[in-house]
């Protein structure tokens, strides 16, 4: 398939999927081993190739402030624009062989609909080194009211910006170490946050839904002068409204030699975003923590009361607002009639 995020330049191609804007010559692939150009054009060879699909609460994107408690039908192909040496998927992410199952953007969507799914989630592997396939699923999948999102790392472009945003309802964008620029270097290969923040801001300002997450790794990425430099860089940019998670590591993949991120790392994280003014700041990868909850910023009671991905208490009125106190709380879309089900379903392609 055809990619359409290229340009001609100089008899190669220039791919703008990423911030990576691989220069690929004939016969070649980019750094992600799924775009490639033959007969001068840049094309998509992992286009309608599925390689996993699994039904999940959106909760764990995470997703917490758009349409709460819905199931969403995520999907990914293989390929990546990082090498992250911890991914917890990375027999997906890291592999560079074309390969998956056979689905058309139309079958996609009969299969989000025949599981009862809310939306459609683009993940596992980087969603933006598929954006073509992406696009023409969400083409689909809005015809029947499904909504779309992406789990990102945000390292994108401007012209990806542009063409994220004429299907794109949502997306969290994934931090890593605390956007320490020497650990996205070493750790993932990527340049740097600036790209991410780039991404952030013009999503945003065209009216996509965004939320932050960032994976605290312990002894590598953890710095907190950093992540008060990360948070200060969101409130400027965003507002203090914007929902910010920081994510438990566990060991994966080249990283088992680390320990799990301490839940008093997280909490030092927590207690540094809400010093700087954030209103909504979660933590993640920790059941049953106090913070996984969300908070009115008036009155200081649960809203939105969470034990992991399950909803268990909702306390909002019906515009939003605090039951008690009668604040509005920033919540893109409406409560899920499958919000207190069990979301978790597996996807058989």
């Amino acid at each position: 398939m055809e990619a359409s995020l290229f340009r001609l330049e100089g008899g190669r191609v220039r791919c703008l999927a990423c911030a990576r804007k691989c220069l690929i010559g004939e016969g070649q692939s980019g750094f992600c081993g799924v775009r490639s150009v033959k007969g001068g054009k840049l094309h998509l060879d992992v286009y309608g190739l599925v390689e996993a699909a699994h039904v999940d609460p959106i909760e764990k994107k995470p997703l917490v402030h758009f349409n709460p408690g819905s199931k969403v039908f995520s999907i990914s192909t293989t390929g990546c624009s990082w090498m992250c040496m911890y991914c917890q998927n990375y027999e997906i992410s890291q592999r560079r062989r074309v390969e998956g199952v056979n689905l058309s953007p139309k079958e996609v969507v009969e299969l989000a609909l025949a599981y009862g799914s809310d939306g459609v989630t683009y993940t596992y592997n980087e969603p933006m080194i598929f954006s073509e396939f992406a696009h023409d699923v969400a083409q689909e999948a809005r015809k029947y009211g499904l909504f779309n999102t992406y789990v990102s790392n945000g390292y994108g472009t401007i012209e990806g910006v542009e063409y994220l945003s004429r299907f794109l309802d949502a997306i969290t964008i994934d931090f890593k170490g605390n956007a320490s620029p020497k650990f996205l270097r070493r750790y993932t290969g990527a340049s740097g946050p600036e790209p991410i923040l780039e991404t952030a801001v013009e999503l945003a300002r065209r009216g996509v839904h965004v939320e932050f997450t960032d994976l605290v790794i312990p002894e590598l990425g953890d710095e907190l002068d950093y992540a008060r430099k990360l948070v200060r860089f969101i409130r400027d940019s965003l507002g203090d409204e914007v929902p910010i998670h920081f994510l438990r590591f566990h060991p994966d993949y080249k990283m088992n030699n680390l320990p799990w991120t301490p839940v008093e790392t997280l909490e030092a994280h927590y207690k540094i975003a809400k010093e700087e003014g954030m209103k909504y700041v979660y933590i993640g990868n920790v059941p049953g923590h106090p913070y996984e909850s969300t908070y009115c910023p008036s009155c200081g009671r649960v809203v939105i009361g969470r034990d992991g991905f399950r909803l268990v208490t909702w306390n909002l009125d019906n515009n939003k607002r605090c039951r008690f106190c009668g604040t509005p709380i920033p919540i893109k879309g409406r409560l899920s009639r499958h919000a207190f089900e069990e979301r978790f379903e597996a996807v058989y392609i």
